[in-house]
């Protein structure tokens, strides 16, 4: 790794809650609750740091004071604030477990091991995650299932995952029924 230290998305600050300063974190910890744990959490660029307090988690999110913040206004004014934790900070994932920004940029490869796109990011919208796949020679994205049915195979060493690409609709390609 060259000079710089490297960060890790921890979460980010989705609005204000109440009147005193508190705000909601959406926390992509395992445990949203853990966010607190890590200690002071900075900007992306490091140049500005926010000490966390979890005071509960909700439905929402995780409800924190920020040290401070003492109104709703300085609160509102940090909204879609994102807060990150240095690499150093964490414990290295367990076997089959990866820090998204860790997938970023890996090339895709089918099963053959040909090219096939690289990967341009890790989304969860709900009902698991996803690697979002920049296809060669294309300008659009498909989201493959990250599961071991759809990634069998993340070599991080290699800086590669092998996917398996859903097979297209024919349909998509026959045009419409008589």
């Amino acid at each position: 790794m060259s000079g710089k230290l490297k960060r890790i998305l921890l979460g980010f600050i989705s609005g204000a809650h109440g009147i005193r300063g508190d705000v909601i974190l959406r926390s992509f910890a395992q445990d949203p609750a853990a966010v607190g744990d890590y200690g002071v959490l900075t900007s992306k660029d490091g140049s500005r740091s926010f000490e966390i307090k979890v005071r509960r988690v909700t439905n929402k999110g995780v409800v924190a004071g920020i040290k401070g913040v003492t109104d709703r206004n300085s609160a509102e004014a940090l909204k879609g604030t994102e807060l990150y934790v240095l690499r150093e900070q964490l414990n290295e994932p367990e076997e089959g477990e990866f820090f998204y920004s860790d997938l970023i940029g890996l090339s895709a490869v089918d099963l053959k091991g040909n090219a096939v796109g690289k990967v341009v990011g890790v989304d969860n919208f709900g009902a698991g995650d996803l690697l979002e796949v920049r296809l060669k020679g294309k300008k659009q994205t498909e989201y493959i299932s990250f599961t071991h049915d759809f990634v069998p195979d993340v070599d991080l060493e290699a800086r590669r995952v092998v996917i398996v690409l859903p097979p297209e609709d024919e349909e998509d390609h026959e045009g419409k029924p008589d």
